[in-house]
């Protein structure tokens, strides 16, 4: 295989990550005000994504990919709504441990992550045009 596939294919296992990634993100900001539906309950976990790396066996290249998608351990805030059908039998809810500027954060790196490989991907299909025009 050549140079130029080889662009393709690590550009590509970027975008597919950075896109995966921008779901796990999406998924805890709607999220984030889900409280737990029944008492003693636990609301919602902030998810977190993890890459890892493979190797391609035709190309020999180091791609990325998704390794894992776990759950965030973290401590959840507490809110004091004794009328809230969640609280507990002091008053408090618990609320997800999910943080809208963090998540906000990794959406705007993973967006330019994307489009960072987008544009490698682009400068490889205008290298490969450009190679095949001077054979011609």
């Amino acid at each position: 295989m050549d140079a130029l596939s080889s662009i393709v294919k690590i550009a590509s296992s970027g975008m597919r990550v950075q896109g995966a990634r921008l779901r796990v993100v999406s998924e805890n900001v709607a999220n984030s005000a889900t409280t737990a539906t029944d008492p003693g309950k636990e609301p919602y976990r902030r998810k977190v994504i993890s890459f890892g790396e493979m190797t391609d066996e035709a190309t020999g290249a180091a791609l990325v990919e998704v390794s894992d998608i776990t759950r965030d351990m973290g401590e959840f805030s507490l809110r004091f709504d004794p009328a809230h059908p969640a609280a507990d039998e002091n008053g408090y809810v618990k609320l997800p441990n999910v943080n809208p500027l963090i998540e906000m954060s990794n959406m705007r790196e993973a967006s330019r992550s994307y489009e960072a490989n987008l544009t490698m991907l682009e400068n490889a299909k205008q290298m490969r045009s450009e190679l095949i025009d001077l054979i011609e």
